[in-house]
């Protein structure tokens, strides 16, 4: 009898007896996964965002707290929202022309915490507030003006890429009531983490549609290649002191004399050069003229004293 080919049967079992794995059941979008370089320069944003955070929530909890951004993530929207307690702040903001908006979540143990730091107290009061259904009326005016400061904050990170405009849209309390993009679709999760202090530590959430993210991709993109690196003020300081110790080579020219070839050619020891010395002579850094003075006498020495500063012909251009 004839040998028949193999069919899909004899394949799988052939790869059974192998040891090759079946094909296992995946449900999209219930993982995590970083955004990719579609996004490259959202971390940039996050790392950027996450110094000015320090003084959002400083005057809240009466110390300047430390602030340290996560890797952007990805998730299906339904996926982050059900991981999130019943009851915690949720905070809409339309940013406009950016599409969708931008959740701000923040635990609610921490509103309670800040309220107390905020009046002198200790910021020990999470058990408590382990229980609460509702925020009080201080609490509630503490979030609107923290989570407008944290979105002044985020319009100031993204300046550079691109001018949103700010507008409160709604506040939950319900998680089940959060609503940013159907729970089917893709959001891009930027989580800070919040440490120091009385209240203690804590994590908050921002939320954007990954099509939003995706609108400005070419920019963030851009801007990362653009960025030669941090520019905060603590930065600059240790590159101020680093360069204090570079050394230059500083000279003078008291006179510059022209000889033709052929008097050049017929130099020989004990001729006498004529010179013209001028009444001021310049310092030179470099090739850079940086001042200008006159020479002298001091303490048996030549010395050059500065008349003045700021003049930056090239040595070329000397004037007489």
């Amino acid at each position: 009898m004839a040998k028949q080919p193999a069919g899909r049967g004899d394949d799988k079992r052939q790869r059974a007896e192998l040891g090759e794995s079946e094909v296992k059941s995946f449900a999209l979008g219930s993982e995590a996964l970083r955004p990719g370089a579609r996004l490259a320069g959202l971390d940039r944003i996050g790392e950027r965002l996450a110094r000015r955070l320090r003084d959002v929530f400083e005057p809240f909890a009466r110390v300047k707290p430390k602030v340290e951004a996560e890797s952007a993530l990805t998730s299906r929207f339904e996926t982050w929202r059900d991981a999130l307690p019943e009851f915690t702040s949720i905070s809409l903001y339309r940013l406009r022309p950016m599409k969708g908006g931008m959740l701000i979540a923040i635990q609610p143990e921490y509103v309670s915490r800040l309220v107390d730091s905020f009046y002198g107290g200790t910021g020990a009061v999470g058990a408590v507030v382990a229980r609460k259904r509702e925020f009080t009326a201080a609490e509630e005016r503490l979030l609107a003006r923290l989570t407008d400061a944290i979105t002044g904050a985020v319009v100031e990170s993204w300046s550079e890429i691109v001018p949103l405009e700010p507008m409160l849209a709604s506040r939950e309390t319900n998680s089940g009531y959060a609503s940013l993009v159907r729970g089917d679709e893709s959001v891009v999760v930027q989580r800070f983490t919040i440490s120091g202090g009385g209240p203690g530590k804590t994590s908050m959430d921002l939320v954007f549609p990954l099509t939003a993210m995706r609108a400005h991709e070419g920019q963030l993109a851009a801007k990362v290649h653009a960025e030669a690196g941090p520019v905060d003020s603590e930065f600059r300081y240790r590159m101020a002191r680093a360069l204090e110790g570079v050394s230059f080579p500083v000279r003078s020219v008291v006179a510059r004399p022209t000889l033709s070839v052929s008097e050049l050619m017929s130099l020989k020891p004990g001729d006498v050069i004529p010179i013209t010395l001028s009444p001021r002579v310049p310092l030179i850094v470099g090739n850079r003229r940086l001042a200008e003075g006159t020479i002298g006498e001091q303490e048996g020495r030549a010395a050059f004293q500065i008349e003045t500063i700021g003049a930056n012909d090239r040595t070329g251009g000397h004037r007489n």
